[in-house]
């Protein structure tokens, strides 16, 4: 019986030590797979701004955008409107592979972004795709929860409601994945302004965005009538975007700020 034993001790103690050896293999194996989880973009450089990209939204009107862009150009920034394929209201991917286009056409190592209504999910579907390429994003009266106006026309009048009615519906596919997680990746600063008087994205907080400086206009300025056509074209939204774009970090204004954002003074 010492016998086998002195001959089974070495063998245990193999055993033991080959065990050991593979858990220290797997258990690098696992913290391996585990580390590239980690953040897919990191933050991008805020003191350099690029060229500022304005997306249409439903429809593709570019009219209300062109106002804008021309305050920012005055303001010294390149801003270009993109226009959308067709009348803006196919699939909001193709939308998204037009703002692809006109960014690659920058050769800007990194650019702002504008979305205006559904123009903001196009932003957000093209920003999930590149992380770190883009330096601050602004969405004006974005659906980007749906709005029931596209519910109530996919139901009554689905004939009438092509691609991007559709995917503009809450809890459509599209809103969903694009919804799941993070809303506001890493890497931009976000903001999204929104009108509580909105009538075409219902309910209007649908433009709300987990991890963004989220606004209601009338937070600012109490009393102010804004529809959402008008968005693009309102004052205050005007040096609401100005200050975004700037080398500031995105803050989320006061009732004070009132009066100065509606002039543009504190777009600097």
């Amino acid at each position: 019986m010492r016998h086998a034993r002195q001959l089974l001790s070495p063998l245990r103690r193999r055993l033991l030590q080959a065990v050991g050896a593979a858990v220290v293999l797997l258990g690098g194996f696992f913290l391996a797979v585990r580390l590239p989880g980690g953040p897919t973009a990191a933050p991008v450089e805020q003191s350099a701004p690029g060229p500022v990209l304005l997306v249409p939204g439903y429809g593709g009107s570019t009219g209300a955008l062109e106002k804008l862009a021309t305050v920012l150009r005055a303001a010294g920034r390149a801003a270009t409107v993109v226009a959308l394929p067709g009348d803006g209201t196919g699939d909001l991917r193709e939308s998204a592979a037009a703002l692809d286009a006109a960014v690659r056409a920058t050769g800007a190592a990194s650019v702002d972004l504008v979305g205006y209504s559904a123009g903001g999910v196009s932003v957000r579907l093209w920003v999930a795709d590149n992380p770190g390429r883009v330096r601050r994003v602004v969405t004006l009266g974005s659906p980007h929860h749906g709005t029931k106006v596209a519910a109530v026309a996919a139901l009554l009048a689905p004939g009438a409601c092509p691609p991007a009615c559709r995917q503009l519906v809450p809890g459509s596919r599209l809103l969903k994945r694009l919804n799941d997680g993070d809303e506001t990746p890493d890497g931009p600063q976000w903001l999204s302004l929104w009108t509580s008087q909105d009538e075409t994205v219902t309910p209007p907080d649908s433009a709300r965005l987990d991890g963004a400086v989220n606004v209601a206009l009338q937070d600012v300025c109490a009393g102010l009538n804004v529809a959402h056509s008008a968005l693009p074209t309102t004052p205050l939204v005007q040096g609401l975007v100005l200050q975004a774009l700037s080398t500031r970090d995105i803050a989320l204004p006061t009732p004070a700020d009132c009066t100065a954002l509606s002039a543009g003074s504190l777009s600097s």
